[in-house]
């Protein structure tokens, strides 16, 4: 049996109930929420505690949207400006090599959460794509989530 270690998901396992509501409005409302990078007066930039590939960040609007055409300018403007300054830091503290970033609109355009507006942007690496996924349906995350918030949080200073 082949074994991949991840530490970080005790928390997760150990969870008695589900939190309700919404994980971004929830990270809105909480500054010192662990995942959260950085929050603007519209706008949240957050860790996917599930990520595709290490450093993944969540950009979303403060208010709870469900699509962009709902977006006020001011509310896209910030949310453009939050997706460039979270690339800065990724670029600074973990130094990619590319990037995938988008909206998933929908379920059936793949979004996991549907209620709230939400843009992706993860890190890509010559070689982070490799056998893992295709022969075991596994995916290798090299870093700790409390790590990364740390460096990602300090890459700018």
């Amino acid at each position: 049996m082949d074994r991949l270690w991840a530490p970080w998901r005790i928390n997760y396992i150990r969870r008695k109930k589900k939190e309700k509501g919404c994980i971004f409005c929830r990270a809105g409302k909480d500054r010192a929420a662990p995942c959260v990078i950085f929050k603007t007066q519209l706008s949240v930039v957050m860790l996917n505690i599930y990520p595709y590939n290490n450093g993944h960040l969540l950009v979303s609007p403060l208010r709870h949207l469900r699509d962009i055409s709902q977006l006020k300018d001011d509310e896209m403007l910030d949310l453009f400006k939050c997706l460039a300054r979270a690339k800065k830091l990724l670029r600074i503290a973990l130094k990619p090599q590319g990037y995938n970033v988008g909206f998933n609109l929908g379920h059936f355009g793949g979004a996991g959460i549907t209620g709230h507006l939400h843009l992706h942007i993860v890190p890509r690496w010559s070689g982070d794509t490799n056998f893992m996924p295709v022969i075991s349906d596994t995916k290798i995350i090299s870093q700790s989530l409390e790590e990364l918030v740390k460096r990602l949080k300090n890459a700018d200073r």
